[in-house]
């Protein structure tokens, strides 16, 4: 997984995905919507933190932004575990999750109107 993630990591750091024609897997919703999801700022966003352009990625995806700290950590959790041989699985809530879509929802209508 770990290997995976840095092949990845560094193909997307040599594809800049706000340029037309880059070579990334087009997005579903907006294929068939040609609306922008939360994941397509997301990709931008993280191509942008990655180079250091703090304000492009706060421009690409606020919501994402803010959620990363919780989600790294999650991830640094998981690896921590994990590599000490112990299994976990972090779960949310069905009122967390419902805040969690409903804000996903809500950023999705608030990008696509402005």
């Amino acid at each position: 997984m770990l290997a995976a993630g840095a092949v990845g990591a560094a193909y997307l750091y040599r594809t800049d995905p706000h340029e037309p024609g880059h070579l990334l897997p087009q997005c579903p919703f907006r294929m068939l919507t040609g609306l922008l999801c939360p994941a397509c700022g997301g990709t931008r966003m993280v191509y942008d933190l990655m180079h250091g352009h703090f304000t492009e990625a706060w421009l690409d995806n606020r919501a994402l932004l803010l959620a990363s700290p919780y989600a790294l950590y999650l991830l640094g959790r998981w690896a921590w575990e994990g590599l000490h041989g112990r299994h976990w699985r972090p779960t949310l809530s069905p009122r967390a999750q419902l805040v969690v879509l409903a804000v996903a929802v809500t950023w999705t209508v608030a990008r696509n109107i402005v």
